[in-house]
């Protein structure tokens, strides 16, 4: 079971930014830093996609309004990538089975997805756009700390990423009433635009 905590710490950081967690084991595994990560994940074709990906994240994740319509998009891709990432390090140590560690990497990518989208619901109620970028750029360097760490203290990176991701769901039912603010001013949106198109597209009054 000695893969389970990098299963877990690497399932929570794809739930934040999954191409920042392919990269970052791809380049751990090329460089020799660690023997954990499947040849799968080091291919040059998988880097330069995982690359590009992320650097269209890291803009779009940026902007008030995109990066929720990003997270929406990506509900069904992250928890995927935690799932296969996740499957395919058991894979390369055989300690725990394909479908364990792609059951745990899965869900877990899940949970921190829910907390990553539902925080910025609540952030895009904000009038102003740097909350954006803090958080942004804060959860790109907690995803990056807490990998790195996990290659060499793969338990103690778990136990951090566990703690990070209840704290989350909690902040996430603090704020429940912000998203829904988020989700009315939407769903007001989407009215409004329906009802700019009837009038444009209407018979002349």
């Amino acid at each position: 079971m000695s893969v389970l905590p990098l299963v877990f710490t690497s399932g929570w950081a794809s739930g934040i930014n999954a191409y920042a967690v392919v990269l970052l084991l791809g380049v751990f595994g090329v460089t020799g830093v660690s023997d954990e990560v499947p040849p799968a994940l080091e291919r040059t074709d998988v880097l330069c996609v995982a690359g590009f990906l992320f650097l269209c994240e890291a803009v779009a994740d940026k902007i008030p309004y995109v990066d929720s319509l990003w997270d929406t998009v990506h509900t069904v891709i992250r928890p995927v990538s935690g799932a296969v990432v996740g499957a395919l390090l058991a894979g390369q140590s055989g300690s725990l089975s394909d479908l364990a560690a792609g059951a745990v990497g899965g869900s877990t990518a899940l949970a921190s997805h829910f907390v990553k989208a539902g925080t910025r619901m609540a952030i895009n109620t904000s009038p102003e756009p740097f909350s954006n970028v803090a958080m942004s750029t804060a959860e790109d360097l907690g995803v990056g700390g807490i990998v790195t760490f996990a290659m060499f203290y793969p338990e103690a990176a778990a136990v951090i990423a566990a703690v990070l991701l209840i704290l989350g769901l909690a902040l996430v039912l603090f704020l429940a009433h912000r998203i829904r603010r988020f989700m009315r001013r939407r769903a007001q949106r989407r009215e409004e635009k329906r009802l700019a198109r009837e009038v444009s597209g209407g018979p002349p009054g």
